[in-house]
């Protein structure tokens, strides 16, 4: 008896599991970083340009296919500090911790944000910065830094989805945002294709899952009608 109370409890919690397990990876969605600056960090953006040492939450905002929206809030996300355009920058190999870049820029001024890399995706985001920041950015640390002609500071967030975005060289000169990020590898080339016999469609994933879960609630309920049944 123990033996078959067990069996019905334990069917009941893989119901739980079926339906819980679609609603966990939502939470991934945005990115969210929690990172501590030990000094103050330049950062660009709409709104606060210089932030103090301390502890603050990095989101993923927007991501469409050729820029990205990051909003940083303070530590307990009552307040968005800044909002960033960024470019989507691949690296080869993933890592498993979160990994920030930054241009180290004269003696005694802060450094400045450069990119930010989320624990095991190969995209990470690579800030843009209005164009007479980049410039002097450029000339400072003598590398190229992505630009964009719109006045961030007053520019509204919807305006970042269609910023212009282009990249400067420490001369002031326009050159190829290739200098600056990496783009994704270029696909395989696809097979020949195969003709097959149609199919008839069938059901997507939930269909299959509720399906599995009505069987183990079935299954459950048996369990319970033996325990009840006399001996």
């Amino acid at each position: 008896m123990t033996l078959l109370k067990g069996l019905g409890t334990g069917l009941c919690l893989t119901v739980l599991c079926i339906i819980a397990t679609p609603k966990a990876a939502a939470d991934d969605m945005d990115n969210k970083t929690v990172i501590t600056f030990n000094g103050p960090v330049e950062v660009p953006g709409v709104g606060q340009h210089l932030l103090p040492a301390g502890t603050y939450v990095f989101k993923l905002a927007d991501s469409l296919s050729d820029r990205h929206v990051v909003r940083i809030y303070n530590q307990d996300e009552t307040q968005v500090l800044t909002t960033i355009l960024a470019i989507p920058n691949y690296r080869l190999k993933a890592t498993d911790k979160t990994v920030i870049t930054f241009r180290e820029r004269p003696a005694g001024e802060p450094v400045s944000l450069k990119a930010w890399f989320y624990p095991g995706r190969e995209w990470g985001e690579h800030f843009v910065y209005e164009r007479s920041r980049a410039i002097q950015l450029a000339q400072e640390t003598n590398e190229v830094v992505l630009s964009t002609p719109v006045a961030l500071a007053s520019a509204p967030v919807e305006a970042l989805t269609t910023a212009p975005v282009e990249a400067v060289a420490p001369s002031g000169a326009t050159v190829d945002t290739a200098q600056v990020v990496e783009a994704p590898p270029a696909p395989a080339a696809a097979a020949a294709p195969v003709e097959v016999a149609s199919l008839p469609e069938t059901a997507s994933d939930l269909g299959l899952i509720g399906l599995c879960g009505m069987m183990l609630l079935g299954a459950g309920f048996l369990v319970s009608m033996l325990l009840k049944k006399p001996a």
